[in-house]
């Protein structure tokens, strides 16, 4: 349950230090935090990285065991290419902490709307037009249903992001482990449950089973379970890169081809042997999930060089 299992603990982090420049935007529920890694030339068009699932903060880290610095990696390494970036903390977690604000209280609605107010301070700051944006893991579907909506964003990055409703990954997910067929009839009711907008009761559910449907993620389960990234993406206009890594353990090629024929001007660029903390990995599964606790591990190598080339070019 890789991907969602962020959302089981959104709790209030303290803020961690970061390399960079810290800048902020006034969002909806209060100021968001965030690191401008920028080159010498004050033009340099800007990617704004959109985090994760869960407690991920601007590095791509996380509390869950997550230290391989993917977010600050490819900041440092488009900088190198010309290119600025923000990564930034999630409304309510990290430096995006707000006082009294529970950030298990949000939607993806709210998180489009801070990387609306996002685009806007910088477009600001720079006197740009337009500000890039790319989304990473759910990060590519709050990035999505901005686009839909903000004709500032020049285009979108879509990296390693889910091709189909949430709810359907789960119940892939949940449906690959035999061990979970005891609770298998449990939780793929709650799924229908919150796809349909209803609550769920979890009293008597399974250990197993009471992190993932906590009535504190609810809402935002039956958020994101009311979209189709898909369909979503056709609403929108700019240009839009998808990057997916072949060894990715958590959305798939078959997610990424999805997303590239969802309309025009989509271009997909397979990373061969990239996993979804954009490192070389192999598909073994226990080494694949070692490479997420090194940040000395580089990028892999094509990532940043088609990212930046889709930036310059818009294609």
């Amino acid at each position: 349950m890789k991907y969602l299992l962020g959302v089981l603990l959104m709790t209030s982090l303290a803020a961690n230090t970061h390399a960079g420049t810290e800048v902020t935007a006034k969002g909806p529920a209060g100021t968001l935090h965030g690191t401008l890694e920028s080159p010498p030339s004050k033009d340099a068009p800007v990617v704004l990285i959109i985090p994760g699932s869960g407690p991920t903060d601007r590095d791509g880290n996380s509390p869950l065991g997550i230290k391989a610095a993917p977010y600050r990696l490819l900041a440092e390494a488009l900088s190198a290419k010309g290119i600025a970036s923000v990564r930034v903390d999630k409304r309510g977690l990290f430096g995006s902490q707000i006082e009294g604000f529970d950030p298990n209280k949000v939607t993806i609605d709210d998180y489009a709307a801070d990387v609306s107010a996002w685009v806007s301070a910088q477009r600001e700051r720079t006197g740009q037009r337009c500000i890039w944006v790319l989304g990473h893991s759910e990060g590519a579907l709050v990035a999505v249903v901005a686009a839909a909506h903000d004709p500032h964003i020049c285009g979108l990055v879509l990296a390693s992001g889910a091709g189909r409703n949430i709810a359907d990954v789960m119940i892939e997910q949940l449906k690959s482990n035999p061990a979970n067929a005891p609770i298998l009839p449990q939780a793929l009711g709650a799924i229908a449950d919150l796809r349909a907008g209803k609550h769920v009761d979890t009293s008597a559910f399974p250990a197993p089973l009471q992190p993932l449907f906590r009535p504190a993620v609810q809402d935002f389960l039956i958020s994101m379970f009311s979209y189709d990234p898909s369909e979503v993406l056709k609403k929108s206009k700019q240009p839009v890169l998808v990057v997916q890594g072949t060894t990715d353990l958590q959305t798939s090629m078959e997610d990424a081809k999805r997303l590239a024929g969802a309309r025009a001007g989509v271009t997909l660029v397979p990373m061969e042997g990239m996993n979804h903390v954009w490192k070389d990995a192999p598909s073994e599964r226990a080494a694949n999930i070692g490479t997420y606790g090194n940040p000395d591990l580089p990028l892999h190598a094509g990532l940043a060089d088609a990212i930046a080339d889709f930036v310059r070019h818009g294609k």
